[in-house]
């Protein structure tokens, strides 16, 4: 879960790190009054949860007479699709150095990391080479020294290895105790008056872990259910309704895209391994959709209809590893069912149907009947995949 600027800095504060004085305004009447208490010049900042704010309009400096007219055109503006949810005014600091300094979630070493760099700002990305890197420890309480090796690395020394090493000590506390997957800090400025202070801030939560982070979050007074990346499409809507409708199991987390083969895949990673595989036969996938546990004939029957309701869907494939929580007859019946009630033949719509393990031969002989092939486990999710785009084409 990715949170606004203004929520990861609440949680830098609490953390010892130093921010610009800042004000929400969800207007630019409000924006302008905001100015009135932070000073003659002030900062335009639209809540996005998304980076290239600044590339796209949504950060701006204005004098006090400008206020207004910044705020109005900030609102206005989309970053990456996403539409700009309210203000943070922010006083405007005399700026003499920028770095960049993050504890990220490195694919690399599956681990986190520290990042630091002599660059900060809008062009970071840019000097990515000049940037530090170096792997940490999640199962030790304090990683200084590494974090002192990632600083010294720059050529930096005395006074500011010192104070960047205990900014980085406090976003990887930050890190551990709220389980994060990114603290950055882009830019940390060095003020006039010789302060290190916060520009801006990006915090991610691990989703797996909003359990653990339950006080945190109402502090800060999220509500999870609503927060998003990406505001979701109807399908992807009206396909969590219908995983919400009963609760067994699981048939409706769904991300929608713009390919022909719609997919109910499920099993672990086996859900990722069939959508990666379908893409490298050659397929388009309609949507990522995973499901197990359990569910119902009815809420399988629902969201198969719903996905072959959709325009451009030529059939559905069906993969899953081997299962032993989740009847195979069970989902036979309601993907068959979900055919039936979208005015279509199963034989014609099923591009394949893999689902091996419980309840097999009742699942077989079902299928059988309506003139679909099962695949059993002799075939692979790779063979499964090459199978159903082969069908599709």
């Amino acid at each position: 879960m990715r949170l606004f600027e203004h929520e990861a800095k609440a949680l830098f504060r609490r953390a010892g790190l130093e921010t610009p004085r800042g004000l929400l305004a969800g207007t630019p009447a409000e924006a302008v009054l905001a100015t009135a208490e932070l000073g003659p010049r002030v900062a335009v900042k639209g809540q996005v949860r998304s980076g290239g704010r600044a590339r796209a309009g949504a950060v701006r400096l204005a004098d006090a007479t400008e206020v207004e007219e910044a705020a109005r055109a900030v609102l206005a503006t989309r970053v990456a699709g996403q539409p700009v949810e309210g203000l943070l005014i922010e006083e405007a600091l005399s700026i003499e150095a920028e770095r960049y300094l993050g504890i990220v979630y490195d694919d690399r070493s599956r681990g986190p990391a520290t990042v630091a760099s002599l660059a900060g700002g809008v062009d970071v990305e840019d000097a990515a080479a000049a940037a530090a890197r170096v792997p940490l420890s999640a199962l030790a309480p304090t990683q200084n020294f590494r974090l002192k090796e990632a600083v010294a690395s720059l050529g930096l020394s005395g006074r500011e290895l010192v104070e960047l090493t205990g900014i980085l000590g406090r976003l990887w506390r930050l890190f551990t105790e709220h389980d994060l997957l990114l603290a950055e800090v882009n830019p940390l400025a060095r003020t006039g008056d010789a302060r290190w202070v916060a520009l801006d801030a990006r915090v991610e939560i691990d989703d797996d872990a909003l359990f653990r982070q339950d006080q945190a979050i109402r502090d800060l007074g999220i509500d999870p259910s609503t927060r998003s990346d990406r505001e979701a499409s109807d399908l992807e809507l009206e396909a969590a309704r219908i995983d919400r409708s009963d609760h067994r199991g699981v048939a409706g987390r769904v991300v929608q895209f713009d390919g022909s083969l719609a997919l109910l895949i499920g099993g672990g990673g086996a859900s990722l391994t069939a959508f990666d595989a379908i893409r490298a036969h050659g397929g388009r996938p309609a949507n990522y959709c995973e499901i197990g546990g359990n569910p119902s004939v009815r809420k399988v029957a629902a969201l198969t209809r719903l996905l072959l309701g959709q325009p451009g869907i030529e059939r559905i494939a069906v993969i899953m590893n081997v299962v032993n929580n989740t009847r195979a007859d069970l989902i036979a019946r309601g993907v068959i069912r979900g055919c039936l009630d979208a005015g279509l033949e199963p034989a014609s719509a099923i591009a394949v149907f893999r689902v091996p393990g419980a309840w097999e031969e009742e699942c077989v002989a079902l299928l059988r009947h309506y003139g679909v092939t099962a695949c059993d486990r002799s075939v692979s999710i790779d063979e499964a995949a090459r199978l159903a785009v082969a069908a599709t084409s």
